[in-house]
């Protein structure tokens, strides 16, 4: 699902919010440095219609998305916000309150390798290309992996052809698991080689949450 370039990004300070008990927890927010990742909201909608509709963002995907495929995709991302309290933010510009796209959290489909495991992506406007965004957004998208929701590994996919976005996984520590044929693209067609990235859990990363302040960062 990864699928535009990062660049470079500063350090990362993640402050959590709306923390609450739920079948892990709920991390409706996340502010990072220049970043707020939270909930989707209606007025996200038209922008990101625009963005889903643009052939370079969608370059490494088999095709763009019209209004109501766009929309569609948004009420599964909040649906998933609900069952299990995490999920692929909204991205903006905490200082304009641009929309830029979105980065977090979502399970890898069948038939892939990490199949059932939790993938983190992004997909962000061209406007928000080559500032880093994706590299800081994905950072806290791991903190709240790792040490909020205790999970032991991180995925990653995205076409062979997708270098930017191979180059973020790289600069997330991640490594390169498996390359395979994404079974949901028809053959033949130029974006079915893929490539799997993986990040385990860093050591201690569960023990430092255990120990910090409810949600806050340790």
């Amino acid at each position: 699902m990864a699928d535009q370039p990062g660049g470079r990004a500063p350090s990362v300070r993640v402050n959590l919010a709306g923390y609450t008990a739920r079948v892990v927890a709920r991390f409706d927010s996340i502010r990072t440095e220049r970043l707020l990742m939270r909930r989707w909201r209606d007025a996200d909608r038209r922008p990101f219609a625009a963005m889903n509709a643009d052939p370079e963002v969608m370059r490494y995907f088999p095709a763009a998305l019209d209004r109501a495929a766009s929309d569609e995709y948004v009420d599964r991302i909040e649906a998933l916000f609900e069952r299990q309290g995490f999920g692929l933010w909204a991205l903006e510009d905490a200082a304009t309150g641009r929309f830029l796209g979105f980065t977090g959290l979502n399970p890898m489909p069948a038939g892939v390798p990490g199949a059932g495991g939790m993938e983190v992506g992004w997909r962000l406007a061209r406007h928000a290309w080559h500032h880093g965004y994706a590299t800081e957004a994905g950072t806290a998208a791991l903190d709240v992996a790792f040490r909020g929701a205790g999970l032991t590994e991180v995925w990653s996919m995205t076409a062979v052809l997708n270098e930017p976005s191979q180059a973020v996984m790289r600069r997330l520590g991640m490594t390169l698991h498996a390359l395979f044929q994404h079974p949901r693209i028809d053959p033949g067609h130029p974006i079915r080689p893929h490539v799997v990235f993986r990040l385990p859990r860093p050591p201690n990363a569960w023990e430092r949450s255990r120990n910090a302040p409810a949600g806050l960062p340790g």
